[in-house]
């Protein structure tokens, strides 16, 4: 830092000798000095370290030598980052004067006059100001000042008598914040954006306001409807999560479901909602698309499962062989003791091949010795061998495990303790 003010103090010793150039139409990107360049990088070092006094004294210097306007405003800048208002406020007055030729500087006396607090001096300006430039940010400026005087009613007919000329959506913000925050009238303040957003859609700048005062009342259909407006404008994952934790809270799955497919925002979430809902076909077409994108073999085999649940028909050959096939490849890399009984289990109900059923089934319960549904799978392969007495001891143990009550396992009892018993009755008669 020494070095940079001892190089700037050196450039500053001999700049003397340069001419002023008042009065002369100077343009902007030519260089009128050798040291200009070297000026900007000091002032610009400057602002960064955030030694604003400093850049603006280089600044400063630079329009004195260049009579560029671009260095004055820079220079200004800095002063009221440096909150030093007065200063600005002398400095303009030098400049102008009294006269309104300069909208710029006029904004930056504006500010320093506020920051000064001398708020009636500053609105009797800003008013000069906005009936010359008829700008937006000078009708805000205007509304700013008679906020900070307390004076809500006339800060928001100043913005409503401006946003009837464009219907500005800068300035209906700023009625809204006016409305909703210093006068309370929330409903009207929600009701003005609503009705921008239907007249002239809903923009980032509405929509976010809204979302803001929705959120603040907790009105959630109000944020759903905001959110899938804005996610019209904006393609954006942040807001679709919105809209999905909206109709996750709201359990509207349905259009949940609409959501996800249209969007394509959260797949695996849809996979969920297509199996929750059982549209197993859905399912099964999605999970081998995700399979085909990222290349996981749980996907392969949940393709399989949902493409054996959605069918028809189960006893279809071909789509048991495709069931079967897919399952098997998935099982060749990692061996999921879920995947192992669905296709043991598929291989003894449909008899395709009931011993290798039953050792994908015996593989499966080395990973969960005690699954009711894995040993009601091998109590259902030695039904179908035959073997009712070792069948109705392993089902036996499962009806008294927990998930021993569900239907499939309930028939499968009553069907091998029917069949044990004839069994038995036949032993007793030979």
């Amino acid at each position: 830092m020494i070095r940079i003010i001892l190089s700037l103090s050196l450039i500053l010793l001999f700049s003397g000798c340069f001419a002023k150039f008042e009065d002369v139409e100077v343009n902007p990107s030519e260089k009128v000095f050798e040291e200009e360049d070297a000026f900007i990088l000091f002032a610009l070092r400057a602002e960064e370290l955030k030694q604003h006094d400093e850049a603006s004294s280089i600044f400063s210097t630079l329009y004195e030598k260049s009579n560029k306007k671009e260095y004055l405003y820079a220079s200004l800048q800095n002063d009221l980052y440096a909150q030093k208002y007065e200063r600005v406020i002398e400095r303009v007055d030098a400049q102008i004067g009294q006269e309104i030729n300069d909208f710029k500087l006029i904004r930056m006396k504006i500010i320093a006059l506020i920051g000064d607090e001398k708020l009636e001096e500053a609105r009797v300006l800003s008013l000069a100001l906005v009936e010359k430039s008829k700008e937006v940010d000078d009708y805000i400026l205007v509304s700013e000042i008679y906020v900070k005087q307390k004076k809500y009613d006339t800060a928001l007919k100043y913005l409503e008598s401006a946003y009837t000329k464009d219907y500005n959506e800068k300035i209906l913000d700023k009625m809204s914040i006016i409305l909703y925050v210093n006068l309370q009238r929330n409903r009207d303040a929600i009701a003005q954006l609503e009705t921008h957003a239907r007249m002239h859609g809903c923009s980032k700048i509405i929509c976010t306001r809204l979302i803001g005062f929705y959120s603040n009342e907790n009105n959630i259909d109000g944020l759903l409807s905001i959110y899938l407006r804005f996610y019209k404008l904006e393609k954006n994952d942040d807001i679709a999560k919105k809209i999905v934790q909206i109709y996750v809270y709201k359990k509207d799955y349905v259009k949940l479901m609409s959501f996800l497919q249209d969007s394509g925002v959260d797949d695996d979430l849809l996979l969920q909602v297509y199996i929750n809902s059982k549209n197993y076909s859905q399912a099964a077409d999605l999970a081998k698309k995700l399979y085909e994108e990222r290349g996981d073999l749980n996907y392969l085999a949940q393709s399989a499962i949902f493409e054996y649940e959605g069918h028809k028909d189960k006893n279809n050959k071909k789509m048991l062989s495709s069931v079967v096939d897919k399952l098997k490849e998935a099982l060749a890399v990692d061996k999921k003791a879920l995947y192992l009984n669905y296709l043991g289990y598929l291989l003894i109900d449909h008899s395709i091949d009931i011993k290798e059923g039953m050792a994908y089934v015996k593989e499966a319960l080395k990973i969960e010795p005690n699954s009711a549904y894995y040993l009601d799978s091998l109590a259902w392969g030695y039904y179908k061998l035959g073997n009712c007495t070792r069948a109705y001891k392993i089902i036996s143990k499962v009806v008294k495990l927990e998930g021993g009550d569900d239907i499939e396992v309930v028939k499968h009892f009553e069907a091998i303790k029917k069949c044990k018993d004839k069994q038995e009755k036949g032993k007793k008669k030979r």
